[in-house]
């Protein structure tokens, strides 16, 4: 039961935070460099953006480790999911492949 829980949370997290990226995205000329910047545009975001960040490379980090371990090689796909989409889908994602019996 706990294993859907995952992978619903990181279907969740792939989707509504995608949802605000596209909007501002589509509202912007599809300009990047405008989001980017965005993450930048005050003391508050900057702290969001880091820490964001940093949990990113964490989790990485984790993955990378765990895997060495448990050889869950497919648990592999949290990391591009964690830079490509979001913490909020990368660590669900994680949780999900590494609740699967591995052979």
């Amino acid at each position: 039961m706990l294993r859907h829980l995952w992978l619903a949370l990181a279907v969740w997290g792939a989707v509504h935070p995608m949802w605000y990226f596209v909007t501002f995205l589509a509202g912007n000329g599809w300009d990047f460099g405008a989001l980017v910047d965005a993450w930048y545009v005050n003391a508050s975001t900057t702290g969001l953006t880091w820490d964001l960040t940093i949990a990113a490379v964490t989790l990485t980090l984790w993955v990378l480790a765990e895997v060495a371990v448990r050889r869950n090689w497919s648990a592999l796909l949290a990391i591009p999911a964690t830079f490509c989409i979001g913490v909020s889908c990368g660590l669900p994602l994680y949780l999900w492949f590494r609740s699967r019996p591995v052979a």
